[in-house]
């Protein structure tokens, strides 16, 4: 009779837990996993598919605009109508949420809808019931963290902001974070008066500099309101509207405000803190390369530990971790450098590798190329809206060590060029790379003098 009820016991099916459970099964492992809101976690269900979605739906606005340069005549103004983008989001979810539901049947996987807790190294309590595994998983993930002031109560959190009943005229976001740019591009281009208010200087803290002045300067173009080194200081409500005080004596008059000021790991109640299980100087969960906590047998991935919270991290932590536990063949240490990253504000901005600063503080020399243009598309389209591409070169080696764009679809374009930094390409394999014509794409592979050094 096995020692265990299970082999593993992972307690949260977001990205990282269901991609655990389903490759641990996989390999024959007797694998449980606990779930007290919905299957996919943040990422399926208030973050990336429903902020991309949101994304899409913004982005018609413009094209709407652009079309006209290019001989279409619309019969009327378009109008857009919040409810039915909400609620064929929910349905779209819910589809979603049945896909991972199979997955986890499939997989052999049982599956218990419940808040699970660590009760000591091998036992988890759930529904009153006591359950044992050889290796626990904590794969909570975050939560929106709010900050205090008067009448924070009146602001929603990234978690709800999909799902208001009425779609706000004038929208505030807290915030400098990739979550706040993206969502005052989003509310702006869905037709709000949209601000940004972030206590910083310029925000996307750890991006690019040069990238975060020009996304700065193309969101403004686009009717962005930001308002840099200030904060809230209070919320008024009165009746339907807020009235919203900053730091510098300013006051806005807005319908909704969303604090996107962070996540933090959503570790109450589960027991870890009773077994004294080591923590980050964040409260994120200390983990070895192996996913072990202090306490070897309980393990933790995803944005519960502290790493970059990016749905594939949390997946490839989770193929590491069954490979380094339920293998014969453990990997070497998951790789963390060049790992590419998009933010859907409006232009899009995608990176890979190291920004310009970073790379001088490195290397020392460096070689910058950047190409600052207007799109093709909008020669015709009369939108003034540019296109930012930036290659970040190591003199000595050649080797080009940061790929940065903000544009339309630079997600998609540096999802390419990401393989070619992985792999420490140099500049003259970049120049040697015949490009197609006529793409934007392109100016990464002909970018031939350095704009500085």
């Amino acid at each position: 009779m096995a020692e265990y009820d299970y082999d593993l016991f992972v307690i949260g099916a977001g990205s990282g837990g269901v991609r655990a459970a389903r490759t641990a099964a996989a390999t024959g492992a007797r694998v449980a996993i606990a779930e007290d809101r919905y299957l996919g976690g943040t990422c399926v269900n208030v973050g990336c598919v429903p902020k991309k979605l949101y994304s899409y739906a913004a982005h018609f606005h413009e094209a709407f605009d652009d079309s006209a340069g290019f001989g279409w005549q619309l019969p009327e103004a378009p109008r857009f109508d919040w409810a039915t983008l909400r609620d064929n989001k929910i349905a779209e979810i819910k589809r979603l949420n049945g896909i991972y539901n199979r997955l986890l049947d499939n997989a052999g996987v049982t599956l218990i809808n419940a808040r699970a807790k660590v009760v000591d190294d091998h036992r988890v309590e759930v529904n009153g019931e006591m359950l044992s595994a050889e290796k626990i998983l904590v794969a909570v993930g975050g939560w929106p963290w709010i900050p205090d002031f008067p009448g924070n109560e009146h602001v929603i959190d990234s978690n709800r902001v999909f799902d208001l009943a009425e779609f706000p005229r004038r929208f505030l976001v807290l915030g400098g974070g990739y979550i706040a740019v993206e969502f005052a591009s989003i509310f702006n281009g869905l037709g709000s008066e949209s601000h940004l208010v972030y206590r910083g200087a310029l925000f996307l803290r750890g991006f690019d500099h040069e990238v975060r002045e020009f996304t700065r300067d193309e969101m403004c173009k686009k009717g962005v309101n930001l308002h840099f080194e200030t904060t809230i200081e209070a919320i008024e409500k009165q009746g339907d509207v807020l009235q919203v005080t900053l730091t510098n004596g300013e006051t806005l008059e807005v319908d909704a405000v969303l604090a996107a000021t962070g996540r933090r790991p959503q570790l109450a109640g589960l027991g870890l803190d009773q077994l004294d299980v080591a923590l980050n100087s964040d409260g994120t969960l200390k983990v070895n390369e192996r996913y072990e906590t202090s306490i070897p047998s309980i393990l933790a991935l995803g944005d519960v530990t502290g790493g970059p919270e990016l749905t594939p991290v949390a997946l490839a932590e989770a193929m590491h971790m069954v490979q380094h536990h339920f293998t014969s063949n453990p990997p070497g240490p998951l790789d963390y450098q060049n790992i590419a990253t998009a933010v859907f504000c409006h232009p899009n901005i995608g990176t890979v590798g190291l920004s310009e600063e970073e790379a001088r503080a490195d290397f020392g020399e460096v070689r910058i190329y950047t190409a600052d243009f207007r799109p093709m598309k909008h020669t015709l389209s009369g939108s003034d809206e540019r296109c930012l591409m930036k290659l970040v070169v190591d003199d000595t080696s050649d080797r080009v060590v940061g790929a940065h764009m903000v544009g339309e679809e630079a997600g998609e374009v540096i999802q390419a060029i990401a393989i070619a930094v992985r792999a420490g390409l140099r500049k003259t394999d970049f120049d040697a790379t015949i490009g197609i014509h006529p793409t934007g794409a392109e100016e990464f592979v002909t970018m031939r003098t350095p704009s500085r050094r």
